[in-house]
């Protein structure tokens, strides 16, 4: 079996070995990132591999997967002109973070963890219970309260332990983490552990395969801590190293207006976050985070595609979802954000493409 990659922080530097269950730098306690700078292969070569994001086995730190449930490919559909949406919704466990739960269950599988422990405003905790039911992994998932019923009860349909924390997505984080440092403990961490990016970048390995060898001028997504964003930016310098993509599409993150710490900071043109941003009632619960561990990186990586933020009111939210429920598209309000953010027109004549991260029937409609 191929070996498994080292981690590195990227504040400070320090390594991590691979095969470690350390969830963190051990100095600074930051999220790591992984020592791994894949070549993908060429287009004409993907022609009739497996149906699923392990089709681009070239860029993926982990080889010969025995944990699938057939995530990826999703449809590519038209919105407007220019415009099409990402169906990610339609993935097993109905949003986008599939791409990155098959990745961490399958690292989790060959460390051989005592227990998995993850934390999550709903989608990724059903992601991870998911996949580590399909591995047969022990897991439990903390969660904060208010967390919509509809995901808990999927999350505890996969026979995983749910652990509903008094507070907001924060302080279900802070009870994870204290956990993780149990020994033995694999830390499924969405936000710490690199090589749930490398799931989530395979969402524009598929773009760049389903545009004949493109990619759109703008690639927009929803940030909150940040893991879809980084992903892109992460097979974006692939395809570009390669020499498959000639130009490097720009990167738009979109934040509800409710609770925007990065879009506060770019504003400002800052490279971190600045001041406090209070946690806020909003639509989009999955991307209401008040300071995502890596939003040095997120501001980075938007700043150097020439990219931009752009922020999404309560009201944009509701009357984005009805829109797209009117074209056939039924998506939960947080997977919404980033149709609301453009639908108006802000990306002028450019190409863009927007993800549909979550189905509808895990939340409803948004309420005034």
């Amino acid at each position: 079996m191929t070996p498994l990659p080292d981690s590195f922080c990227p504040t400070d530097g320090t390594r991590v070995p691979a095969g470690s269950l350390a969830w963190c730098c051990p100095v600074c306690r930051g999220p790591l990132d992984l020592d791994f700078a894949p070549t993908p292969a060429p287009l004409k070569s993907l022609a009739g591999r497996v149906n699923s994001l392990w089709r681009y086995a070239e860029c993926l730190p982990l080889a010969n997967p025995t944990v699938s449930l057939g995530e990826g490919r999703t449809p590519l559909v038209p919105l407007r002109d220019g415009i099409s949406a990402k169906l990610d919704f339609l993935m097993p466990t109905l949003s986008f973070k599939d791409r990155g739960a098959v990745l961490l269950a399958e690292l989790a599988l060959r460390l051989g963890p005592r227990q998995v422990i993850a934390d999550s405003s709903g989608n990724a905790g059903t992601a991870i219970a998911a996949y580590c039911a399909r591995a047969a992994l022990p897991c439990t998932v903390y969660v904060p309260e208010g967390t919509s019923p509809k995901k808990l009860e999927q999350i505890e349909a996969h026979g995983t332990r749910l652990h509903v924390v008094e507070g907001d997505r924060e302080a279900a984080a802070l009870a994870a983490r204290s956990a993780a440092d149990e020994e033995g403990v694999f830390y499924a961490s969405h936000v710490f552990n690199p090589y749930f990016l490398h799931g989530t970048k395979t969402y524009v390995h598929e773009l760049w395969e389903d545009l004949g060898g493109r990619l759109p001028d703008v690639i927009v997504v929803p940030v909150g801590n940040g893991t879809l964003l980084l992903g892109a930016a992460l097979a974006v310098a692939e395809l570009h190293a390669a020499g498959l993509i000639d130009r490097r599409p720009a990167l738009y993150a979109v934040q509800s207006a409710a609770v925007a710490p990065l879009a506060a900071a770019w504003s400002e043109g800052a490279d971190d976050l600045v001041g406090v941003t209070p946690m806020a009632p909003t639509f989009a619960e999955g991307i209401a985070i008040p300071r995502p561990p890596r939003a040095r990186q997120i501001l980075r990586a938007v700043r150097e595609s020439g990219g931009a933020f752009l922020t999404v009111t309560e009201d944009q939210i509701r009357h984005a979802q009805m829109d797209l429920a009117s074209r056939g598209l039924y998506v939960e309000s947080t997977g919404v954000a980033c149709w609301a953010a453009v639908r108006e027109g802000v990306l002028g004549e450019r190409s863009g493409v927007v993800p549909l991260c979550g189905a509808g029937a895990k939340t409803g409609l948004a309420r005034a």
